[in-house]
């Protein structure tokens, strides 16, 4: 989508700090970390947010899912814990309206949460 910055990172035409590319998706370093550890795990095709996903996309949700805990083992947090978050609208917390799943870890996290 025009004017995405999410879309922009996907398609290489904006600069992330990358750790995960393949067909389905991206993940890159959160810019303004919340946890030590903290990577957005975004889809190439433009989902605005999970209101927004269709049934056909039941497969590339769980793909997002399965690379945040690929990434979770790959940067040492697997064993210790980490959070997945999907924040879906302004009052959910969502800022930029491209799906995304959290990925956060590396510290203790609190409950409830926000």
């Amino acid at each position: 989508m025009k004017g995405c910055i999410f879309c922009g990172i996907a398609e290489g035409e904006r600069p992330a700090r990358v750790c995960h590319e393949d067909e389905q998706c991206v993940a890159f370093h959160d810019i303004h970390p919340q946890a030590p550890v903290h990577i957005l795990v975004v889809p190439r095709r433009h989902i605005a947010s999970l209101n927004a996903a269709r049934p056909e996309d039941e497969a590339l949700l769980g793909h997002l899912v399965r690379v945040a805990a690929q990434l979770a083992g790959e940067n040492g947090i697997a064993a210790s814990g980490f959070r997945t978050v999907i924040n879906t609208n302004a009052e959910a917390g969502q800022s930029v309206y491209h799906l995304h799943v959290h990925l956060l870890g590396g510290r203790r996290m609190r409950w409830p949460p926000g």
